[in-house]
C-alpha cells in the first residue's frame, strides 16, 4: 500500500509554470517538473538528460506523441515520456520517474524514483 506520510512537500503551485518545466533539487539530484494544465498534472522526471550529459530537460520543449505526454531534449531533441522516463527514439536510455500530487496547491513528491 503507497500512503503519502513520507512524501516531501517540495514546492507551491504558483512555482510551476503552466506548459513548461522547472527543476527542483530533492536529495541531492535534479528533478524536471512539468505542470500540463490541461489536465492538470505535474510529473517529475530526471533532469539529467544522457544522451547529452547535461542537467537540461526542464528547459526542454513540453508536447506530446500521440496521447503520451513528452519532453523533447533541448539538446538533441530526443523525446522522453513524462509517465515513464523511457526515450522513444532510443530505448537503452530510460530516465527516473518520481510520483507527485497536488495536495491543494502543495507539490508534494515521493523521494523515492522509480
Amino acid at each position: 500500500m503507497n500512503t503519502k506520510s513520507h512524501w516531501t512537500p517540495l514546492c507551491g503551485k504558483t512555482d510551476l509554470i503552466p506548459g513548461s518545466g522547472v527543476c527542483a533539487l530533492i536529495e541531492g539530484r535534479q528533478v524536471a517538473l512539468f505542470y500540463l494544465p490541461e489536465d492538470d498534472r505535474v510529473y517529475a522526471i530526471d533532469n539529467h538528460d544522457p544522451i547529452g550529459g547535461a542537467n537540461v530537460l526542464s528547459r526542454g520543449i513540453v508536447g506530446s506523441v500521440g496521447d503520451e505526454p513528452v519532453v523533447a531534449s533541448p539538446l538533441y531533441k530526443q523525446h522522453f515520456s513524462l509517465i515513464d522516463g523511457r526515450c522513444l527514439e532510443d530505448d537503452q536510455h530510460r530516465l527516473a520517474v518520481w510520483q507527485v500530487s497536488l495536495d491543494e496547491d502543495v507539490l508534494l513528491i515521493d523521494p523515492t524514483p522509480r
